[in-house]
């Protein structure tokens, strides 16, 4: 089962940058893999280390504030590029939870549902305000909440986001493809039963 994604009261990671590609999320040497763990320390790697493995300490996600983000708000057309699943694998993996922008990539987004990450859109004056928000370190708290669809800043203030009503069933109920499958269970059991009767031969 997918985790369920109700209400997630976290620290925001401010990154903006526009058009950050998948293969900035997870380069390409980190697509060895098949599993969905273990990918959070390739998570935007080319920016978090230096070429002999140290970290950087400039990067956002080194700093001790942001260590334990579970919020990004980033800069326009995210998760651009190719269609690699191990961009949100890596993403969740790391702890981040949450991705909110002015827009996505389409596989990225769709992407994310699957694997219980909220990608969330808002528009350019919101994402101004909520960066600003990110950018407070330890005091950048955020809340997003699924099933009222805000986002409530440090300050109390609430933004409001829309979101397919598919795709929020799925999350709210921690649903992925296999998940949606396996609620028609027994369906598809009577089905069975019932084709077994009809077509022995079969």
């Amino acid at each position: 089962m997918m985790e369920k994604f109700v209400k997630l009261t976290g620290v925001a990671a401010p990154l903006p940058v526009v058009n950050i590609d998948t293969d900035m999320i997870i380069p390409k040497d980190y697509l060895k893999t098949i599993k969905r763990t273990g990918l959070g320390k390739g998570l935007f790697a080319e920016a978090r280390y230096k070429e002999d493995g140290s970290e950087n300490p400039d990067f956002v996600l080194n700093k001790p504030a942001y260590r334990n983000t579970q919020i990004l708000v980033a800069g326009d057309n995210f998760g651009c590029g190719s269609s690699r699943e191990h961009a949100p694998w890596a993403l969740l993996d790391f702890g981040i939870r949450c991705v909110i922008s002015t827009s996505f990539a389409d596989i990225f987004y769709n992407n994310c549902f699957k694997n219980g990450i909220l990608p969330i859109v808002v528009s350019p004056e919101n994402l101004e305000k909520l960066m600003d928000d990110a950018s407070r370190g330890s005091n950048a708290v955020l809340t997003v909440d699924l099933e009222n669809q805000e986002i409530t800043g440090p300050d109390g203030g609430t933004i409001k986001f829309d979101i397919d009503p598919f795709k929020r069933h799925c999350l709210l109920n921690g649903l992925d493809d296999i998940g949606l499958t396996l609620e028609k269970a027994a369906s598809i059991a009577n089905f069975e039963k019932a084709n077994a009767v009809a077509h022995p031969w079969a």
